[in-house]
């Protein structure tokens, strides 16, 4: 089979940046984290590799894909747990790029839906097998059209990673308002930061990334001013981003990284964001 290639400085590069970092994940903490599929994409695309590894240090690398694989089986948590409930439910990955958490946490029965921009979800459709319950929507997710899209008859369970630190706090407010008046009884989880974090976020990986478009960004300090204080049909809870579902005593991971698994989910107020709708 011949290999997709990937541009330098293009959009097809910004997504294959989380793809390497889970594929790392599983070579290096491949008890905290397996994602197969990943490493699959990884073989499948023509890009240099050695090149995105040099631009960071091993330590500020291999700690990166430890944050990527807490992040991902923590927003795995939520959506099985909510299946647990609701197994025909819709399992919805906001700004999915080549992420298959979605189709990793399928019980058999629910419904799978990957949204993301349209060129996006085109590279998408070239990349990832589907099957007859799973779905990709071509939108931009302030286009609120797209909840048509979704059938949320049995439930839906909604998940964003790395998303929404790119939205203006306006747009997530409308966002979120309208997704709960519109799935009563759904879940909804997603990654924040405080500010600190989300600030050097952009400074390194964002620039590293190539986009410069980016002003402003959504960040969390305090959890009821920045969230629960204006979503009034919803009940807001966070956890810890490293920290919350997993303790990271496993072997794999070196004393080092507990500690600034703690600074991460403390100083940097780094945590998974969970709000289940009024229904």
């Amino acid at each position: 089979m011949d290999k997709m290639h990937i541009e330098k400085d293009t959009v097809q590069e910004t997504l294959v940046i989380p793809l390497y970092g889970r594929k790392l994940c599983t070579e290096r903490f491949p008890s905290l984290f397996q994602d197969p599929k990943a490493v699959e994409l990884i073989d499948r695309l023509d890009y240099d590799y050695d090149a995105l590894s040099a631009k960071t240090s091993k330590i500020a690398q291999e700690f990166g894909a430890l944050e990527v694989a807490m992040r991902q089986t923590d927003l795995a948590f939520e959506v099985r747990d909510y299946l647990s409930t609701h197994p025909n439910a819709a399992v919805v990955n906001l700004g999915c790029g080549l992420d298959q958490t979605g189709e990793n946490c399928d019980n058999g029965t629910c419904k799978i839906y990957n949204v993301d921009f349209p060129d996006i979800i085109e590279i998408r459709d070239q990349l990832v097998e589907k099957n007859d319950r799973t779905f990709t929507v071509a939108a931009d997710l302030n286009d609120l059209a797209w909840f048509d899209r979704i059938d949320a008859s049995d439930g839906a369970v909604f998940f964003a990673a790395g998303v929404f630190y790119y939205f203006k706090k306006e747009d997530i407010q409308r966002l979120f308002t309208a997704m709960a008046k519109r799935f009563p009884g759904g879940r909804l989880a997603f990654d924040a930061a405080g500010t600190r974090a989300v600030k050097i976020m952009f400074k390194t990986m964002v620039k590293d990334a190539g986009i410069t478009s980016i002003t402003e960004y959504f960040s969390v300090d305090d959890l009821q001013r920045d969230v629960a204080s204006w979503m009034i049909d919803g009940k807001v809870s966070s956890r810890g981003y490293m920290l919350g579902y997993n303790d990271l005593k496993d072997p794999s991971v070196p004393g080092l990284f507990r500690l600034l698994a703690k600074v991460a989910d403390g100083f940097m107020k780094m945590c998974i964001v969970r709000i289940d709708f009024n229904g």
